[in-house]
């Protein structure tokens, strides 16, 4: 773990250093990628039984195999424990409610020449969602796809998910269930992407792609961009705490390994300006991660990635917050809208103490997929306008070109393009 003092000499460099720090994949990994999207590209079905069994020990060898359908959802959601499976209601309805707000509205309108113009939106006709199934296997996850994908309307949901010897997890097809999801194929990895992506004998193509894998899916989304349309390049989970001496160290201490136990390679970063309380949290961490199940990975990404900055006055950190452009801000001060109304970049915010960052990660509404790696300063989470596209649209009266139509074939003729000025010149009155 780096400590900081923003009043130190050496801090610009050091803080530098750490937003640089991409944590991503290398060139090892985009090697590897290409060549297998060009294997699946290439042989299809036969190149995803090989890579399957090579990655995940599993033989996908009948067509039962390879696909787990609704009926095997509903029997998976049937089967939980009914405290669970209220949890996972409760956590779909919140999360329809807030993404079914974020439907956008047609337009069609007429201008003062009389020209007709407008937009109309149209979801894509299929999506393939990724599941996560090697470190953890991510039901929240499958959540913030699915529905976002299903209130735009998208006709064809389906899903990808390693299933590691044979293993399903049933909370993720019960959450398939809960989402409606249609398919769920048994593959996963860069493999999963490019069939999503290319289509095989066996599994149809979609339109977009999203949802959140490991450093070998992320560089698949990357090469295959354009292909097939992707919701982000995503990489190691981040959450920075910025938290006066007022809190409870134990509450951040929490929150900062909420994302240290996802990955080895994610960052916490504390911004504090009570130097008591950086130490307090610092020794609570450290107390609190070695009880934690996920121990081993938590230690690792704190040793290795986790941050201490000490500042002046908790305002400071608001600069260096825009800076790091993280993927989650917490903000646990009195006044967190004071803070707020000056950060530029980041992917979700928590406003005050009592918004711990794992509570959007489920069921506060918000989509928990979000932009890491500094991808905040240009691009947002997941919504219901990834799983759509805009089509404009235009109806000239001859009176409308009669009005524009002269500009344009000025323009055109400044373009050196002669066909398009002659297009419109041709419908002009004599």
């Amino acid at each position: 773990m780096k400590f900081l003092k923003a009043s130190d000499p050496g801090f610009e460099r050091a803080f530098a250093a750490i937003v640089d720090d991409r944590r991503e994949s290398d060139e090892d990994v985009t090697r590897d990628v290409a060549s297998i999207l060009a294997d699946v590209r290439n042989r299809g079905d036969k190149a995803l039984v090989q890579l399957t069994a090579r990655f995940d020990q599993y033989t996908l060898d009948t067509p039962e195999s390879w696909r787990v359908g609704p009926e095997d959802f509903a029997a998976a959601y049937a089967g939980l424990e009914p405290g669970l499976r209220d949890a996972l209601d409760l956590a779909a309805q919140r999360i329809e409610a807030y993404h079914r707000a974020q439907l956008p509205e047609d337009r069609d309108y007429t201008d003062d020449t009389g020209m007709r113009l407008g937009a109309k939106w149209l979801p894509v006709d299929a999506a393939g969602l990724y599941v996560p199934g090697g470190r953890a296997a991510y039901p929240s996850s499958l959540l913030m796809n699915a529905i976002p994908a299903r209130v735009a309307g998208v006709e064809r949901i389906v899903a990808v998910s390693p299933t590691p010897g044979g293993k399903l997890n049933p909370l993720v097809l019960a959450a398939a269930h809960v989402a409606g999801i249609d398919t769920l194929w048994r593959i996963g990895g860069a493999q999963a992407i490019a069939a999503l992506a290319y289509g095989t004998a066996t599994i149809p193509r979609v339109d977009v792609v999203t949802g959140p894998g490991n450093a070998w899916v992320a560089e698949a989304k990357r090469q295959l961009y354009g292909v097939v349309g992707i919701d982000m390049v995503a990489g190691p989970s981040e959450i920075l705490v910025i938290a006066d001496g007022s809190n409870d160290p134990d509450w951040i201490a929490a929150d900062l390994l909420s994302q240290a136990e996802h990955d080895p390679s994610s960052q916490s970063i504390l911004i504090t300006d009570d130097a008591a309380f950086a130490m307090q949290v610092e020794d609570r961490v450290d107390v609190q991660s070695a009880m934690l199940s996920t121990s081993k990975v938590a230690q690792a990404s704190w040793k290795d990635h986790g941050v201490i900055i000490l500042v002046e006055q908790i305002e400071d950190a608001v600069p260096l917050a825009n800076r790091l452009a993280a993927e989650h801000v917490e903000l646990a001060v009195d006044d967190p809208d004071a803070l707020f109304a000056g950060l530029r970049h980041a992917g979700s915010v928590f406003l005050g103490r009592t918004t711990p960052e794992a509570v959007g990660d489920y069921l506060a509404g918000p989509n928990h997929v979000l932009p890491t790696g500094r991808r905040a300063r240009f691009s947002s989470g997941l919504s219901v306008l990834d799983f759509m596209k805009r089509t404009s649209f235009l109806s000239a009266s001859e009176a409308a070109l009669a009005a524009v139509g002269p500009a344009g074939i000025a323009l055109a003729n400044a373009e050196g393009l002669p066909a398009h000025a002659r297009s419109i010149e041709l419908r002009l009155p004599k």
